[in-house]
């Protein structure tokens, strides 16, 4: 039983180190985080068999391995880098604020800014040679550039979760979840209706309906993003 004992903390003390040596090398983990887990795993040895079954010992090894792993895998474990984490802290906030108002700003100039003039040269295209595009849906969005603040918006609202007081944890995982569907939506709708008149039965028409359609999402999305800043306790000028 003793040697049984031993090969399954062994086993748990080889899942927290693999934990580690998978973590992307910028991760914020601590070694003695794992240094401990090791530690208290091998204290096991020295309980008697009656204290301790080898699937106690597993389940703890386990346990503790999943809570590293995903603490490695989001950077978020304090640690030596903890400075770090600050700053980039600081710029998720920003993010979400500029992408907010960007969002603020297309809504509140929808029209002007799905519609494209000079396109063509023949002035009869269109409505007096301009027509509308659905091209800014998804770039105010933040799916066209990395360097738009609303870029990976899924991920830093993620980063950011970690600030949420326990009882707005609920509220805030709606608003983002909410966030992202409707985001997603928007940019798929928006996609659609950029080929609405290639579409049998299809027309410029069919276009102002699906850009007109998305604006809902649109609108959806930016409330959501702003749940998520006033939860967060972050001031929009």
């Amino acid at each position: 039983m003793k040697s049984s004992l031993a090969l399954s903390i062994t086993l748990g003390q080889l899942l927290l180190q693999a934990s580690v040596a998978f973590a992307p090398t910028n991760t914020n983990v601590s070694k003695n985080h794992i240094v401990k887990l090791s530690t208290s795993s091998s204290s096991l040895l020295s309980s008697t068999d009656d204290e301790f079954s080898r699937r106690d010992v597993l389940s703890r090894s386990a346990s503790a391995f999943f809570t590293v792993a995903a603490a490695a895998s989001t950077g978020l474990v304090a640690g030596p880098n903890s400075a770090l984490a600050y700053a980039q802290e600081a710029q998720d906030k920003q993010n979400i604020v500029a992408g907010y108002k960007r969002l603020t700003y297309f809504i509140d100039n929808w029209e002007k800014e799905t519609t494209v003039c000079g396109r063509f040269d023949n002035p009869y295209i269109g409505n007096n040679g301009c027509e509308r595009t659905p091209e800014k849906v998804m770039e105010y969005l933040g799916f066209k550039s990395m360097k738009d603040p609303l870029f990976r918006a899924d991920k830093t609202m993620q980063r950011l979760q970690t600030l949420v007081k326990d009882d707005d944890e609920i509220d805030y995982m709606e608003a983002m979840e909410a966030y992202n569907e409707k985001s997603e939506e928007a940019s798929n709708i928006a996609f659609v209706s950029s080929w609405g008149e290639a579409n049998p039965g299809g027309g410029k028409d069919r276009i102002e309906v699906f850009i007109e359609r998305s604006k809902k999402s649109v609108v959806t999305s930016r409330d959501s993003l702003k749940t998520c800043i006033d939860i967060l306790g972050i001031k929009v000028d």
